[in-house]
């Protein structure tokens, strides 16, 4: 069953445009909107929602018990933690973006992290700041890439993972810092995961179920995994499907869209510019042995 985020339905509900959102398992998932002369007012959420302005947001107000404040402009951020409530009046051009992580996810992603249980995890509810980290990921990762591209999907959840890594170090009273990562993954372990990774290589593959496949947390596999191959999970991931898309296109009469599913991509056109992009030449024009 799709988690509800009462934030993402809230928006929905006013005057703020939808521009595109996915889900990327175990309670994360991201919203790309803009809004512009409207007022939103935000309930006591079950979950958190973290936010960063793209583009415009400088006559974004925020509700205070001192008054409307502004604040907003391209890479500042937003923080609304579980049960926060707050007022907003969008009096001109905004364009951001929602990363919205249950309670449960968070919690599992501290305990699994640090092999800790909390008594309690808040996070620190904060307006028109900035964090170059943040928009690191942000802007490098998730506005980087096509959401409803499957091949990118282990690239987002990862981004998506060391972001809220990183909310939970900086932005909670737990002050814990991240765990020393030594060695690599067993052979066995490794083996089992690249016999997983190259027989679903035409799905989706998300960072959660290949940690649960290793018996890691999401942020110890990630680490434990390029440590021993070299390269992050969704590299690998993405390099073993062009690997798989260059053998076909040599090998066999399948036609190009054909090949694109089979190796994990959405459409032919995804995969010939990704494919263009990494071997300098097109699918097309390598199949026909005529380098452009």
């Amino acid at each position: 069953m799709t988690k509800v985020y009462q934030a993402f339905e809230t928006l929905r509900q006013h005057k703020a445009v939808l521009h595109d959102s996915v889900a990327l398992g175990s309670g994360i998932q991201l919203a790309a909107w803009s809004n512009k002369n409207d007022i939103v007012n935000q309930e006591s959420a079950d979950h958190h929602t973290l936010s960063l302005y793209v583009a415009d947001g400088y006559e974004c107000y925020h509700k205070t018990r001192s008054g409307w404040r502004n604040g907003g402009g391209p890479d500042r951020f937003c923080l609304m933690p579980k049960g926060s409530m707050s007022s907003w009046d969008v009096r001109d051009d905004l364009s951001f973006v929602h990363l919205y992580c249950s309670d449960e996810h968070l919690r599992h992603l501290v305990e699994q992290t640090w092999d800790r249980s909390p008594a309690a995890i808040e996070l620190e509810e904060r307006t028109f700041e900035e964090d170059p980290q943040i928009t690191l990921l942000y802007r490098h990762f998730l506005l980087s890439s096509q959401w409803q591209e499957n091949s990118n999907q282990l690239m987002l959840s990862s981004a998506a993972n060391l972001l809220m890594a990183h909310l939970v170090k900086h932005y909670t009273r737990l002050q814990w810092a991240l765990p020393t990562v030594r060695g690599g993954l067993a052979p066995h372990i490794l083996n089992r995961l690249k016999d997983y990774i190259h027989t679903h290589l035409a799905e989706p593959l998300l960072l959660p179920e290949l940690a649960a496949l290793a018996e890691l947390s999401e942020f110890h596999f990630a680490r434990m995994f390029k440590q021993s191959m070299g390269m992050a999970p969704h590299q690998y991931v993405m390099n073993a499907r062009l690997i798989r898309a260059e053998n076909l296109l040599k090998t066999s009469r399948m036609d190009i869209t054909t090949i694109a599913l089979e190796c994990g991509f959405s459409s032919a056109s995804h995969f010939s510019n990704r494919f263009k992009s990494v071997r300098g030449i097109t699918p097309t024009a390598l199949r026909g042995g005529i380098i452009i």
